[in-house]
């Protein structure tokens, strides 16, 4: 890890905020790299999403890991996780993998009203 980089303990999240979601935290003179303490049993990403004052109808992307997943994806500690906007430029969207994960849902992946169809 770089010098950058914050330091990670057991019960944290390493987090990155890209794109058109970064001036959302740099103007509140936010970091837009930081570790987040998590609960022992995780988070949604689009509940830690909103804890940064991020908002989840804006994430087409989280990264966790190095593998992208639509935002109501499961978050652990000790996870590496990144937060990807709508507004990335059509060839990466395809090539990362987000135009997919776009299309996944937070209330589905919480269990919520359209998770059981």
């Amino acid at each position: 890890m770089g010098t950058d980089s914050p330091r990670v303990s057991a019960s944290t999240v390493t987090v990155r905020i890209f794109g058109s979601l970064r001036p959302l935290r740099t103007a509140r003179g936010l970091p837009h790299t930081l570790s987040v303490e998590v609960p022992q049993g995780g988070i949604a990403a689009c509940d830690l999403a909103v804890s940064l004052g991020l908002p989840p109808a804006r994430i087409e992307g989280v990264f966790v890991n190095h593998v992208v997943h639509g935002n109501g994806v499961h978050v652990s500690p000790g996870d590496r996780v990144a937060f990807v906007p709508f507004d990335t430029p059509g060839p990466h969207r395809v090539f990362l993998g987000l135009y997919d994960a776009g299309r996944e849902e937070c209330d589905a992946a919480q269990g919520g009203p359209d998770a059981n169809g």
